[in-house]
């Protein structure tokens, strides 16, 4: 379980959030909502403590750890994994070479290449790409769709505890944005990992169906409904829950 305490975050001497507070239970689909520059990009570099973002107050506790008291490679050792907007490339390593790396460092153990490799194969297949992406620098020379079917390999081979999906529609046509949602769907169902989604398109929604949906204004979550709440914003928009926020904390002010 992830709990996000009254987190404050900034970034170049900006407060990019404030009194951040949410709550993941194991096994569930938050989806984090918010207009262009509101933070949401924001809490996932920090739930990953990327070094541009500092955490000023609040806690962030994942299965009773302190994740402020963690470096990245200690986060992901826990299970956390992100995937961005645009995965980077990495020239040089090969995704066989970093997985078998990253899947000895998570287990400990020696990684039996033959098992390794029968495994990593039918992932290929399963994800309906080429054997030769296990070979290839990681996203190097891909397009974008590709970068994210890549990435979708690391999630099967590391199995992941939490996923963090950063705008994971970005760049994919409507054949690649399908297959990469109903492969994240199988495989939250497969092994009740927890989601924070961070997308506006409707499709994603549609397939994932998250539990929560959270409307991220002001620097903190405002408003927290079910899935009808994505409908209302595609709908209204956002400057209505704003002008409501505005409303509501001039009241408490009076």
């Amino acid at each position: 379980m992830l709990k996000i305490n009254k987190l404050t975050v900034f970034a170049d001497n900006k407060e990019i959030l404030k009194d951040f507070t949410l709550s993941i239970k194991d096994g569930e689909t938050h989806a984090l909502m918010g207009s262009n520059g509101a933070g949401k990009s924001t809490i996932c570099r920090a739930l990953l403590k990327d070094p541009n973002y500092t955490i000023t107050e609040g806690e962030i506790i994942y299965n009773d750890h302190n994740l402020k008291d963690l470096t990245t490679t200690d986060i992901s050792r826990l299970g956390i994994m992100m995937i961005s907007q645009n995965p980077i490339a990495i020239e040089g390593v090969t995704n066989a070479e970093m997985l078998r790396l990253a899947l000895s460092e998570k287990t400990g153990e020696h990684i039996d290449i033959f098992k390794f490799s029968k495994q990593a194969k039918e992932i290929c297949t399963k994800l309906s790409i080429p054997e030769s992406f296990l070979h290839r620098d990681i996203n190097s020379g891909m397009s974008g769709g590709e970068r994210k079917k890549n990435e979708l390999l690391h999630i099967w081979m590391l199995k992941p505890s939490f996923l963090i999906l950063d705008e994971v529609d970005s760049g994919l046509d409507v054949d690649a944005l399908k297959l990469v949602a109903n492969s994240l769907k199988e495989y939250q169902e497969e092994t009740k990992c927890s989601i924070l989604l961070i997308t506006h398109n409707p499709k994603l929604l549609e397939i994932l169906k998250p539990d929560y949906i959270h409307i991220l204004a002001d620097k903190k979550i405002i408003k927290t409904g079910d899935a009808s709440l994505a409908n209302e914003i595609e709908k209204y928009g956002f400057k209505e829950f704003l002008d409501e926020n505005a409303i509501e904390r001039n009241q408490e002010n009076e």
